[in-house]
């Protein structure tokens, strides 16, 4: 294992990564502020660029933490695999339900619609005459 650093090494890298943390932070929070500013609410590919730089800098972000804070960068592949792997079918799982859920609210608000427009036109042909009070 000729990989190791001295302690002052290790402390070097260590303030290095948490000055490269606090500097994606700084850049997300600036983005998110630029596409909550209100000039930027009518121009749509700032909007859109800043939402996936957004998206970039805290899967990079979530990349660092897990290879330099968690060691997966110094594990042998098999063992890296078998944590990656099933953060990334959990990754899928959320994409896949958010997107099944987005379908079924949809399809509810489709046949809310139906349902009224049937009842609307139910109502109209059940008008109430005169005739209908007839005392006998």
């Amino acid at each position: 294992m000729a990989g190791h650093l001295s302690y002052e090494d290790s402390k070097k890298a260590v303030w290095k990564g948490l000055a490269l943390l606090a500097g994606v932070t700084l850049a997300e929070v600036a983005l998110s502020l630029m596409k909550a500013a209100e000039w930027a609410e009518d121009i749509q590919w700032v909007f859109v660029i800043a939402s996936l730089l957004i998206i970039i800098l805290s899967v990079y972000k979530a990349y660092f933490i897990i290879y330099e804070f968690m060691h997966m960068g110094y594990e042998v592949k098999g063992l890296a695999m078998t944590v990656l792997l099933p953060m990334f079918l959990l990754v899928w799982a959320l994409i896949a339900f958010f997107s099944e859920g987005n379908y079924w609210k949809d399809n509810r608000a489709e046949i809310e619609n139906r349902n009224q427009m049937e009842s609307s036109s139910q109502d109209i042909g059940a008008v109430i005459t005169d005739e209908d009070f007839v005392v006998g």
